[in-house]
């Protein structure tokens, strides 16, 4: 197997897809703790918060997205095997 364009979108489509598939309840309320976003005025978050933030946004903003890139990709790898 090479190394093309292709597989590195592929793996793309595949990371954001695990991320888009986690449960909020089961997995992401057990990693984030009890500082859900309490912060003061001028504070960084820290990086479990930044990272938790992400992987909401990539739920809520990619899923319409990822089922129309899973299906070109899905249709890709059928045509050319």
């Amino acid at each position: 197997m090479a190394f093309t364009l292709y597989s590195l979108i592929q793996t793309a489509i595949l990371c954001t897809n695990a991320i888009a598939v986690l449960h909020e309840e089961r997995f992401l309320s057990k990693r984030s703790g009890l500082d859900q976003g309490v912060s003061g005025f001028g504070d960084d978050p820290g990086i479990k918060a930044q990272v938790l933030n992400l992987i909401r946004s990539v739920r809520t903003v990619m899923r319409v997205p990822l089922i129309i890139v899973n299906s070109a990709s899905i249709v890709l790898l059928l045509l050319f095997g």
